[in-house]
C-alpha cells in the first residue's frame, strides 16, 4: 500500500451508478408484474356462467367498477417505458465515464502515428494547442489537458516511463472513493437547502405519515373491521343472549361502518330525506321507532332499511338507494363472520364465569343465517329454488300445484322430462340456463368419526376425556344428482327443538324428560347416596337448576342431563363446576381437576416404548396438520349470487352444540379451502358423569340457503378408570437416602388430597 493516494470523488459520477444498480432492480420485477396484459377469455368457460339478465347485469358493473381502468394502463405502460429510456440513458452515460478513464492513447489525441518524430510531435501538438486551447473561441478546456498529458507523456522521459509502465503519464493511479449522491448536493452553497430537505422528509413528513398510518390501523381489527363495531356486537349480544334473526339484522345494520363519522367512503344525500322514507312505508316490521342506541339514529335505520328492501328483492333508485346497498350488501359478509366470532368469544367467557349470562346456540346460528340470505338476497323462509335464475314466486305456485318441491337437491333428483313439465312456462333458454347453475351447486358428502386420541383405547370415551370429532367434507356438484331419485336426502338442520324450548325456565328441565331417571340415579351413585327427592322440591329449587348452562358446555349438557336425581347432588355439581371454571378459561380445561388426573393415570397403565412411538405419531400428524392450515387458501368455488356486487367464493362453518341445553361446544371451524375434499378436527371436553349423551354437529353455508346438514354424534361415556395405586417407576431403592423428605412431603400431599376427597 506504500504510494497509495486515496481521494475523494467529488464529480458525483458515482451517483450514475448507484442510480442505474436502483432502477434496474426496481424496474425489472415491476416490468414484469404491472405491465397490462389482457385477460384471454376462455369461450368455453363463458359458455359456463349463468346468462340471467340479473348475472349480466353483474357483471356489467364488475367490468364498470373501475371507471380509470383504461387510463391506468395506459400510465402504467408510460411510466415503465419512461422508466426503460432512463435506464439505456444512464447505461450510456456509465459506459462514456469507464471509456475516457480506460482509453487514453497519446498518439491518437495527438492524431500522430506511434513511428512519430520529436519534431512531429511537437509539430502537431502546437497545430492542435492553437485550436484547443481555453482562450480561444474554439476552446475546449477538458481536451486541451488531454492534449497537455499525451504530449508530456511522449516528450518527458519520466512521464514517457509512467505511461509505459502505468498507463498513465501521472504514474500509478489512486484509489477514489465516492458518495452515490449528485455533485451538487455536496457543494458548501447547497448545504442550507440540502439540511432543509433532510429535516423536511425524515423529520416532518416520515412520522406524519406513520402517525396516519398507525392511527387509521388500530381502529380496526385483522378482518378490517372497526373495534367499536366489535365492541358494539358484544355489547348488544351480551345484552340480549337469545337474539332473534331480525334482531340480528338490527345489530349488523347499526355497524359503524355506514356511519359517515367513522366511514368517510359512506355518501350522504340530501335526497335521502325523501327515498328512504318512502322506502320505509313499503317495509313491513322493520322497527324503525326503536329507542336503542345506536339502533335509533339514522344511519343504522337508513342501512336496515336498505337491507330488508335487498332480501325482500325490492328495486331502488339506481343512481342512489342503489349505490348505497351495494356498499352496504359488499360490507355484510366480513361483519357477519365478526359477531359470530364476538358470540363464540362470550360463550367462552360465560364458560370462564368471566360474564353473567351464556349466549344461547339461536344466537350464533341466526348471525350465521344472515350471510347466505344477503348473498343470496332473499329471506331465510322462501323457498330455496329462488336461488335459481329466472325462477319467480308465480313460478314456483304453478310448480307446487303438480309436484311440491321443497329443496334443490329434490329438484335435482327429478327425471329431466318431469322437470322441463313444471317449467313449461320458461323458454328452452331459460331452462337450460338453470339446469347450468343448479349443476355447478355444491352437494356435499358430510360425515363424522369420534376418537379419543390421548387415550390408550381412543374407541372409549371416559368422562372428561378430549373428544376429537373428524369432521370430512367431500364436494361433488349437483349434477351428479340430475335424475338420480334414490339418492338419499341430506338431513338439514333442525332447530325446532330450540324454538320449543323458548319458553322453558331452563335447558336442565328440558334435558331432564329427555334422561331415563334410572340412569340419572345411576350415575349420581358417586356422589355418596345423598337424597333422592329432589324431583319433589318447590319451583324455586327448579329455577336454580337452570344456571348449569354457564359451565363450560360439556359440563352443562351433563348437568342437565343429571337434573332429576336429588338437589343435594345438583349443588355439590354446580360446586365442583364453579371450582373448576375459576381456575381454567377455555372449554377443554373446565372439565375438572378430577377427570384430567383419570386421564394421565388411564395412560400410565400402558408400556413406555408403545407410548413414545404413539406421541411421536401424533405429533407428526400435528405437525403436518399445522403446515396444512397455515397454507390455507381462501378460494374454493365461486357463488352464483346476483344479488351481491362482488364475486363471492364457497365458505362453511362446521361446529357442535348441544340442542337439549342449547349451548355450544365447540369453536365455529371457517372452512374457506373446501374444493375437493377437506379433513376439520373439532376438540371437546367429554361429560364428567357416566352415560349416553345426543350432540349435533353442524354444517352451514354461508352463502346458500338450504344447504346447511347435521349429524348426530351419541357418546357413550365410560366411568374413568380408577387411578393405579402402585407402579415399579415410583419404587425407591433404600440407597437414594436424599430423597427421603420429598418423599415424606410427596405422601403426605397424597395423603391430604386423597383425604379431601374422601371427606367430599
Amino acid at each position: 500500500m506504500a504510494g497509495q493516494k486515496f481521494q475523494y470523488d467529488e464529480s458525483g459520477g458515482t451517483f450514475y451508478y448507484f442510480v442505474l444498480s436502483f432502477l434496474a432492480l426496481v424496474l425489472i420485477p415491476t416490468t414484469i408484474y404491472y405491465w397490462p396484459r389482457k385477460k384471454k377469455e376462455d369461450p368455453s368457460k363463458r359458455k359456463e356462467e349463468c346468462q340471467c339478465p340479473d348475472c349480466v347485469k353483474k357483471n356489467f358493473i364488475l367490468a364498470n367498477a373501475e371507471p380509470y381502468r383504461l387510463l391506468k394502463s395506459v400510465a402504467i405502460k408510460v411510466t415503465i417505458v419512461l422508466g426503460w429510456a432512463l435506464l439505456l440513458f444512464l447505461t450510456y452515460r456509465v459506459s462514456q465515464f469507464d471509456y475516457e478513464m480506460a482509453s487514453f492513447d497519446p498518439f491518437e489525441i495527438l492524431n500522430v502515428p506511434p513511428t512519430a518524430t520529436q519534431a512531429e510531435i511537437k509539430k502537431a501538438y502546437y497545430r492542435l494547442s492553437k485550436v484547443l486551447h481555453p482562450d480561444k473561441e474554439t476552446g475546449d478546456e477538458k481536451s486541451f489537458m488531454m492534449l497537455s498529458k499525451a504530449y508530456q507523456a511522449l516528450t518527458d522521459d519520466v512521464a514517457k516511463e509512467n505511461y509505459e509502465k502505468y498507463g498513465n503519464p501521472d504514474g500509478p493511479g489512486a484509489m477514489s472513493f465516492g458518495i452515490a449522491l449528485p455533485s451538487w448536493i455536496v457543494e458548501k452553497e447547497n448545504s442550507v437547502w440540502v439540511l432543509g430537505l433532510y429535516g423536511l422528509v425524515f423529520m416532518v413528513a416520515m412520522p406524519s405519515a406513520v402517525g396516519v398510518w398507525w392511527y387509521r390501523s388500530i381502529r380496526f381489527s385483522g378482518d378490517k373491521v372497526l373495534l367499536d363495531t366489535t365492541q358494539m356486537y358484544f355489547y348488544f349480544i351480551h345484552k340480549t343472549p337469545h337474539m332473534l334473526l331480525k334482531r340480528a339484522l338490527m345489530v349488523l345494520a347499526a355497524s359503524l361502518e355506514f356511519d359517515k363519522r367513522h366511514n368517510s367512503q359512506v355518501i350522504e344525500r340530501q335526497s335521502d330525506n325523501d327515498e328512504v322514507p318512502a322506502l320505509i312505508r313499503q317495509l313491513p316490521n322493520l322497527n324503525e321507532k326503536c329507542k336503542e342506541h345506536p339502533l335509533c339514529r339514522m344511519y343504522s335505520i337508513k342501512a336496515r332499511a336498505i337491507l330488508h328492501a335487498h332480501l325482500s328483492r325490492i328495486p331502488l333508485n339506481a343512481e342512489t338507494l342503489e349505490r348505497d346497498r351495494q356498499f352496504i350488501v359488499k360490507k355484510c359478509p366480513y361483519l357477519v363472520q365478526e359477531m359470530v366470532s364476538c358470540v363464540h368469544q362470550l360463550v367462552m367467557m360465560a364458560y370462564a364465569r368471566r360474564v353473567p349470562r351464556l349466549p344461547s346456540i339461536e344466537t350464533i346460528e341466526n348471525c350465521m343465517k344472515m350471510s347466505p340470505m344477503i348473498i343470496q338476497g332473499l329471506w331465510e323462509f322462501k323457498s330455496p329454488l329462488l336461488q335459481l335464475p329466472h325462477l319467480t314466486e308465480d313460478h314456483l305456485y304453478f310448480m307446487n300445484k303438480k309436484r311440491h318441491v321443497k329443496n334443490l337437491q329434490q329438484f335435482a333428483q327429478l327425471k329431466p322430462e318431469e322437470s322441463r313439465m313444471l317449467l313449461k312456462n320458461l323458454s328452452d333458454f331459460e331452462y337450460e340456463n338453470i339446469m347450468r347453475v343448479l349443476g355447478k351447486m355444491p352437494l356435499i358428502d358430510f360425515s363424522i368419526r369420534c376418537e379419543v386420541i390421548d387415550d390408550e383405547n381412543t374407541n372409549v370415551v371416559t368422562a372428561g376425556a378430549i373428544v376429537t370429532v373428524t369432521v370430512t367434507l367431500e364436494r361433488k356438484d349437483m349434477r351428479s344428482l340430475f335424475g338420480d331419485t334414490k339418492a338419499p336426502e341430506k338431513q338439514g338442520i333442525n332447530d325446532e327443538p330450540n324454538e320449543e324450548a323458548e319458553d322453558e325456565e331452563g335447558a336442565g328441565a328440558a334435558a331432564a324428560t329427555a334422561v331415563p331417571a334410572k340412569k340419572a340415579s345411576a350415575w349420581a351413585k358417586p356422589r355418596k347416596g345423598k337424597g333422592g327427592k329432589g324431583g319433589k322440591k318447590p319451583v324455586n329449587n327448579q329455577k336454580k337448576k337452570a344456571a348449569p348452562p354457564k359451565p363450560a358446555a360439556p359440563a352443562a349438557a351433563a348437568a342437565s342431563t343429571a337434573a332429576a336425581s336429588t338437589t343435594d347432588d345438583q349443588t355439590a355439581a354446580n360446586s365442583e363446576a364453579e371450582s373448576d371454571a375459576g381456575e381454567h378459561s377455555d372449554v377443554e380445561s373446565v372439565a375438572g381437576s378430577g377427570s384430567e388426573d383419570d386421564d394421565k393415570q388411564g395412560r400410565n397403565n400402558s408400556s413406555l416404548d408403545d407410548d413414545d412411538d404413539e406421541e411421536w405419531e401424533r405429533l407428526q400428524a400435528k405437525l403436518n396438520k399445522r403446515e396444512r392450515l397455515e397454507g390455507k387458501s381462501r378460494m374454493s368455488h365461486a357463488v352464483h349470487c346476483p344479488y351481491f356486487p362482488e364475486e363471492k367464493q364457497e365458505y362453511w362453518w362446521t361446529y357442535i352444540c348441544d340442542r337439549k341445553s342449547r349451548t355450544l361446544l365447540t369453536a365455529p371451524y371457517h372452512v374457506t379451502n373446501l374444493v375437493e375434499k377437506e379433513e376439520i378436527q373439532l376438540k371437546f371436553t367429554a361429560p364428567r358423569w357416566p352415560g349416553v349423551y345426543t350432540f349435533t354437529v353442524c354444517l352451514r353455508s354461508d352463502s346458500y340457503l338450504g344447504m346447511d346438514q347435521q349429524q348426530e354424534l351419541k357418546l357413550d361415556v365410560q366411568k374413568a378408570p380408577a387411578p393405579p395405586t402402585d407402579h415399579p417407576q415410583w419404587d425407591l431403592s433404600e440407597s437414594e437416602p436424599e430423597h427421603n423428605d420429598q418423599q415424606e412431603n410427596l405422601s403426605d400431599y397424597t395423603t391430604d388430597s386423597s383425604d379431601e376427597e374422601d371427606s367430599g
